[in-house]
């Protein structure tokens, strides 16, 4: 093994860094002083998603959107999620899903688990994904405190850690005064508004089931993974078919972790740009394209017939003054 490891700069996704950078006002990347310079693949990669996210302008600068992102210590699709809920009225909710996908990693503790342990993490875990299993183990943690931690094998230190930094989030949010709606998780209505607002940060992490049998395509790179076993829908049949992603790992039996399932008309209404015309081609963007079309045969018909109605009416009218 070599002596020492790596440097993290060396292998980790480098959008946050560079959008701090960015914000820092050092925009010639090519001329900063690494001590450890990463590969120019990866500050290209860091800059596309930073303009994915509208996070740069046409000049390559921070926009506005990506000079309020940069306020928050968090990932910037993360908090582009969380800027978007302020629209879909799930902050609440937001706020803690963020500060738990940090600490997620290390809230788990690792197996074996005994019987009663196994049945407690089941009783957590929500139908609707991971995601709101996340902020049903919050919710449960506040209601109860570290002593039932012990009972479904969860890390009390891991949850005072996402409690300390969401009120460290709420606390920005509310001096650059954006607006925080009130909590309303598990209604149904939040749960979709929770997942709209994922979506339009994280959707460069979508993942499709190419044959119905948790053989999960990433649809930016192409590469191959499973559902990680501690996912809610491990051993569901059937498996969802499209799902957000929030890590991945290749090293821990080449899985993704954190998942959530999303209809594919979400793709084309939060990121129409990207999976219609920068998404590489795949089978994956063939579908997205007949879907496009086949909802654009149904706005046309939809349409023809408002119009067709529109024109009855007028001529009823037309006959009732006569």
């Amino acid at each position: 093994m070599p002596e020492f490891s790596p440097p993290r700069v060396l292998e980790e996704n480098l959008s946050r860094m560079v959008l701090l950078l960015k914000r820092l006002d050092i925009a010639d990347l090519g001329q900063c002083d690494f001590l450890e310079r990463p590969a120019p693949e990866a500050l290209m990669q860091a800059l596309e998603d930073l303009d994915y996210l509208a996070a740069l302008d046409d000049d390559g600068n921070l926009s506005e959107v990506g000079i309020v992102m940069s306020e928050f210590p968090l990932d910037p699709q993360i908090s582009k999620s969380l800027l978007a809920a302020c629209e879909f009225q799930c902050v609440s909710e937001m706020l803690t899903l963020a500060a738990m996908l940090t600490v997620a990693p290390c809230c788990f503790l690792p197996p074996p688990h005994s019987a009663p342990v196994l049945s407690s993490r089941r009783a957590l875990q929500r139908p609707e994904g991971d995601h709101m299993t996340l902020i049903h183990i919050y919710n449960h943690y506040k209601e109860h405190g570290d002593a039932w931690c012990c009972d479904a094998a969860l890390c009390p230190r891991s949850l005072h850690q996402a409690d300390v930094l969401r009120a460290e989030l709420l606390d920005i949010m509310q001096r650059i005064e954006l607006p925080v709606s009130a909590p309303m998780f598990p209604d149904e209505e939040c749960i979709l508004n929770v997942t709209r607002a994922l979506l339009s940060g994280g959707f460069l992490k979508v993942a499709r089931d190419v044959d119905g049998q948790g053989n999960y395509v990433m649809l930016t790179h192409k590469h191959v993974a499973h559902l990680h076993p501690s996912s809610v829908y491990d051993g569901r049949t059937p498996l969802p078919t499209w799902v957000l992603y929030h890590d991945f790992s290749i090293s821990q039996d080449n899985c993704i972790s954190v998942a959530t399932e999303i209809l594919p008309e979400m793709l084309l209404e939060f990121a129409p740009q990207y999976y219609l015309s920068n998404l590489p081609l795949s089978e994956s963007r063939d579908l997205l394209m007949e879907l496009r079309d086949q909802l654009q045969d149904q706005d046309t018909f939809t349409a023809q017939g408002d119009e067709d109605s529109l024109k009855e009416a007028e001529e009823k009218d037309a006959c009732c003054l006569q």
